[in-house]
């Protein structure tokens, strides 16, 4: 039997059906990410790495200065 998955375009992504949209679908176990002008490329992850990678991303964790 076939899961259906239901895909959620970002809010950041602007209005339409355009082509530049980052969509995601999660369960409680499992979070996908995928491109919308590449639907089958999709990245899986758990809700709790993607919220530490969200964090990280917000607290400028991952900025890298070369020097």
């Amino acid at each position: 039997m076939a899961t259906t998955i239901t895909w959620q375009k970002s809010s950041f992504s602007g209005g339409g059906d355009g082509a530049n949209c980052v969509e995601l679908s999660a369960t409680q176990s499992t979070v996908r990410i995928r491109e919308s002008d590449a639907p089958a490329a999709e990245l899986t992850t758990t809700p709790a790495c993607l919220a530490a990678l969200i964090r990280g991303a917000k607290s400028a964790a991952f900025t890298h200065a070369d020097g």
